[in-house]
């Protein structure tokens, strides 16, 4: 008779993998490559794991290793536990860093402590910062919960629509993001400020997301949302201040409003421009005079969403690619063997196949086979190209548009902002090379997290700055976005 079988997840990486009842979990990960550098002996935290369904005991050496509030957390080692029922595990080797920002910003003369957040379709990130100083006390990053209801910001309307509790989901989620930031000093929290796209204002704050779902994508709540500790159940003082910036219009949120004031767009004579590259793609142009900002759908490529070996930038993902020769040479996060390749690997791997004329301006791979090998066994296919010039050509065609609407070239930017993960690690040469963008690469900068640093410059101040007249553009409902978009699709060539 076989032995019964469990079922275990592995987190961030969506991998299952079932094993008979009572199957250490030093066979589970070692087969996926996961590292166990005291050697299994349980004498250091390197193998740690966090339970998020099923339960695993705590274990002599787990009490000795890791922190009563580890512990309480779900933290066990993975070397001293055994598969005895279905689990899903997210494993600290492959948390994907969440871009935080660690700019250094000076406090107004307000009292007490304050916490940014950054609530992002894929990622949050949180500080918590002395409002009298502004030095940053404590820092929290997470994954967005709400991504198993979908990459993308559409899906997530959808689920909300059927009856998914999206919005019960992120409070509670933030709720122990801020419980684990504040420690013993909850006492001492007078003001959180959040920002996020429009349908993550939304689902944070209860509003009906549907008119989000079809064309204009226009939505009459997108103001600022103030709530209370008690209305959030948030185990925080009750004068404590909670706040959801406003939007500016379609899915062209607070992120970005933040965003502008992080780069100090609206504060100069010069134009310039902020792009943050996510499954939404925001562009903001402007100068002190007057911003333009659109949004465009540029879908979970970018993140490798659709990519069919793609995944997120954690261990074992081709995060980087360069051409030399014939040859092209990989390098791999963890230095493991590669699994996988993440938004910047991709974004390099189609601009090296460019340049040595393995891929085709138009997007086909030069041989015909289908298959453009990146580092076994890692390869893109042809319907993997496919989607990224999707995505670039929606980010190109919007910044076209923009540009066209306030009748300048790129040339005349003084700068060009990239924000956001894949904005920050996407090599300016490669994202040139592929028409993602068309600008001299000296105008092109990586920006951080510009949402969660204007979210900050927001806290501490003690009025909202002045903005000049921020104009939203629906591309939706522009006759020539159609027609820039083809344009668009193709690869520039050599």
């Amino acid at each position: 008779m076989s032995a019964a079988k469990v079922r275990i997840r592995l987190e961030p990486l969506g991998i299952e993998i079932d094993v008979a009842h009572g199957t250490p979990l030093v066979e589970v990960l070692s087969s996926q490559a996961f590292e166990f550098p005291c050697g299994g002996l349980g004498t250091c935290t390197g193998c740690s794991v966090r339970v998020s369904t099923g339960s695993l005991p705590v274990t002599a050496a787990d009490s000795a290793a890791l922190s009563p509030m580890e512990l309480a957390r779900g933290w066990r080692l993975a070397c001293q536990a055994q598969a005895t029922g279905s689990l899903g595990l997210e494993c600290g080797q492959w948390r994907m860093d969440v871009l935080a920002d660690d700019s250094v910003m000076l406090g107004a003369g307000k009292c007490g402590l304050g916490i940014a957040i950054d609530l992002g379709t894929t990622t949050i990130a949180a500080q918590m910062i002395d409002l009298s100083s502004g030095e940053v006390i404590a820092v929290e990053t997470a994954l967005n919960p709400q991504s198993r209801c979908g990459s993308d910001v559409m899906s997530r309307i959808s689920a909300a629509i059927s009856g998914v509790d999206l919005t019960g989901m992120i409070r509670a989620t933030l709720g122990g993001i801020v419980e684990q930031l504040c420690g013993r000093r909850a006492g001492e929290i007078t003001e959180i400020l959040l920002v996020g796209n429009t349908v993550m204002h939304h689902l944070f704050s209860g509003l009906d997301v549907e008119p989000l779902a079809h064309v204009p994508f226009a939505s009459s709540f997108l103001g600022e949302q103030q709530f209370s500790p008690e209305e959030l159940h948030w185990k925080l003082p009750r004068h404590c201040s909670i706040r959801f910036v406003r939007g500016i219009g379609g899915f062209v949120g607070s992120d970005i409003l933040a965003g502008i004031v992080a780069t100090g767009m609206t504060e100069h004579e010069n134009l310039t421009a902020l792009i943050d590259l996510g499954t939404n793609g925001e562009i903001a142009i402007g100068n002190r005079h007057g911003v333009v900002c659109a949004s465009t759908a540029a879908g979970p490529a970018f993140e490798a969403g659709t990519i069919r070996m793609g995944m997120r930038a954690v261990v074992g993902a081709i995060a980087h690619v360069s051409v030399a020769g014939c040859t092209l040479n990989a390098s791999v996060i963890g230095h493991t063997t590669p699994r996988g390749i993440c938004g910047s690997g991709l974004v390099d791997a189609v601009a090296a196949g460019l340049e040595d004329a393995a891929i085709l301006s138009s997007g086909r791979i030069a041989d015909g086979s289908k298959v453009f090998p990146v580092l076994d066994p890692v390869v893109l296919y042809q319907s993997d190209i496919r989607e990224l010039q999707l995505a670039k050509a929606a980010i190109a065609s919007g910044f076209r548009l923009l540009l066209k609407r306030i009748g300048t070239e790129p040339d005349n930017l003084r700068r060009i902002y990239l924000a956001g993960a894949f904005g920050n690690y996407v090599q300016a040469k490669s994202a040139i090379r592929i028409g993602l963008i068309e600008a001299p690469q000296e105008h092109i900068e990586a920006a951080g997290n510009t949402a969660l640093r204007g979210a900050k410059h927001l806290l501490l101040a003690i009025h909202e700055p002045a903005f000049p007249r921020i104009e939203h553009v629906s591309l939706a409902s522009e006759p020539q976005f159609q027609e820039a978009f083809a344009s668009c699709m193709a690869f520039p060539s050599r």
